[in-house]
């Protein structure tokens, strides 16, 4: 054995020691750093396929994206990423490349369509819809911006601020965490329908995971959890044909109809049954299921859920364009009471709306608690806008603002492939994270250190010196644009036309 030759000597017996202890380890060791080979392969992998997506000013669209991932800090200006020794380039170049390069966006979506998903237990993949907004009050001057709904201070209190809504799809995961993956992001302007474009963007979506072998036939459905500011019966109606089932937020005063009856005397027979009002508890019957969960942070979770219940649609609004008799969608109902929530010892009951029947004890808690997860959304909008900087450039051309939203969800989706090579570069202050907990915060911390040991394919730098600019003293001549905010009236318009 081995044992028999170690010295006498304490010093010399450590050293042997620690060699014996890396010796017997041998066999462990390789499975782990193939896992890190794989992961930086695929790193690689997807910055040369984000390098072949940028048709125009390459160079520098790639290396910003680098500085926003190695910049020391939360990015606060535009201009300060230049000073980042990723960036190679001067801060004019910067600003060339996101007002005048070219991104190949359905490229980018496809590649980032094709990385590896969260993985469930149950094999399912659980998507999550948002709006999140740029907001924009002083830039009279930038076209598009809409009225965007933001929370004051004080409870109750909200504000409306111009700005760029943008629609987020995102795949979640399981437990408590702060990541997602986003996989799409698609700026509302003033003359779109929010629910047709949502219901495009969620169908592109789908289709491309399809494409990409993430779901194959046979496979459980889809789960898409939205929030109350969607229609999710009209979602549901234009999403039928997709492997997907929907399952969304209800405002606490709408009023749902069961299956009528049928009819045994002549007449038209009715399409809707008996109401059931959300704010009245005298008209609920008994549930279907119900089923009781004990949860760590919300104590006991009672949800009810009633079966084959839909809206009463009306022939204006959003159904105005619908041709024929309008459809009757069902689904199932669920009530969801939890035991308390964080700084509220009695919280209200929460409703959500599911588009599917049948209702069954595991599918109604796999809706609420998928719902739940869905509020990690909002901790990938606090990094993009606090650490990454998505919202800290002042943009005028909404086209530069697209541009730069794709460039930081390349940023994050590389922060999600470098999760296995990150180490815990944590503050003297900070909690030690667990291996594979690492928040994405951390994980940008160390990737200057991942970025050093894969091939960069920007090109360097030419030499070259800045331009003359505008000579001192002379005056602006053409004075840019001043564009309404808010949506286009579509009555407006008719009368122009007919006018």
């Amino acid at each position: 054995m081995i044992f028999g030759f170690l010295p006498q000597n304490l010093k010399t017996q450590a050293v042997a020691v620690a060699f014996i202890m890396a010796w017997l380890g041998a066999g462990v060791e390789p499975e782990a750093e193939d896992g890190r080979v794989r992961a930086r392969d695929r790193l690689a992998a997807f910055r040369g396929e984000l390098y072949r997506c940028f048709t125009a000013r390459a160079d520098a669209l790639f290396e910003l994206a680098d500085a926003v991932l190695c910049a020391e800090g939360p990015v606060k200006t535009l201009a300060g990423l230049s000073l980042a020794p990723e960036h190679r380039r001067g801060h004019g170049a910067l600003y060339d490349a996101v007002n005048q390069g070219r991104v190949e966006v359905a490229r980018l979506r496809r590649a980032v369509a094709g990385l590896p998903l969260p993985r469930w237990p149950d094999g399912r993949i659980r998507l999550g819809v948002d709006v999140s907004n740029w907001l924009r009050p002083d830039a009279p001057c930038s076209p598009d911006r809409l009225f965007c709904h933001v929370y004051a201070r004080g409870k109750g209190n909200a504000q409306m601020i111009p700005g760029w809504p943008y629609s987020v799809v995102a795949a979640l995961e399981p437990g408590r965490t702060s990541w997602t993956a986003p996989l799409d992001a698609v700026r509302l302007g003033p003359d779109d329908d929010e629910t047709a474009v949502t219901a495009a963007q969620v169908r592109d979506v789908v289709t491309r995971l399809i494409e990409a072998g993430h779901w194959r036939d046979g496979d459980p459905d889809i789960l898409i959890v939205f929030d109350a500011g969607y229609d999710v019966t009209r979602l549901a109606w234009l999403l039928a044909d997709l492997p997907a089932e929907l399952c969304g937020r209800l405002r606490s005063d709408r009023v749902l109809c069961f299956p009528a009856s049928p009819r045994a005397g002549a007449g038209r027979p009715s399409r809707h049954g008996r109401e059931f009002r959300l704010a009245d508890e005298e008209s609920w019957p008994e549930p279907a299921v119900t089923t009781v969960t004990e949860t760590t942070r919300y104590g006991t979770a009672t949800a009810s859920c009633w079966d084959r219940l839909h809206p009463r649609l009306a022939s204006r609004g959003a159904w105005q364009q619908h041709d024929g008799e309008l459809p009757v969608i069902e689904g199932t109902l669920i009530r969801l009471r939890a035991g308390h929530l964080p700084g509220d010892r009695h919280p209200k009951p929460l409703w959500l709306w599911s588009s599917r029947t049948g209702a069954a004890p595991a599918g109604v808690d796999r809706c609420w608690q998928a719902f739940l997860r869905r509020f990690d959304i909002e901790h990938t909008f606090r990094l993009f806008k606090q650490v990454l900087g998505w919202t800290a450039p002042a943009i005028r051309d909404p086209a530069a603002a697209d541009r730069w939203t794709w460039l930081v969800i390349a940023a994050h989706a590389q922060l999600r492939l470098a999760r296995p090579l990150a180490a815990d570069l944590r503050r003297p202050w900070e909690k030690p994270a667990p291996p594979g907990r690492l928040t994405p915060a951390r994980v940008r911390r160390g990737f200057r250190n991942i970025r050093a040991k894969i091939t960069c394919p920007a090109g360097a730098p030419k030499p070259g010196k800045p331009g003359p600019g505008r000579p001192p003293g002379s005056r602006n001549r053409r004075p840019a644009a001043r564009h309404d905010v808010g949506k286009h009236r579509k009555a407006d318009t008719v009368k122009k036309e007919t006018g």
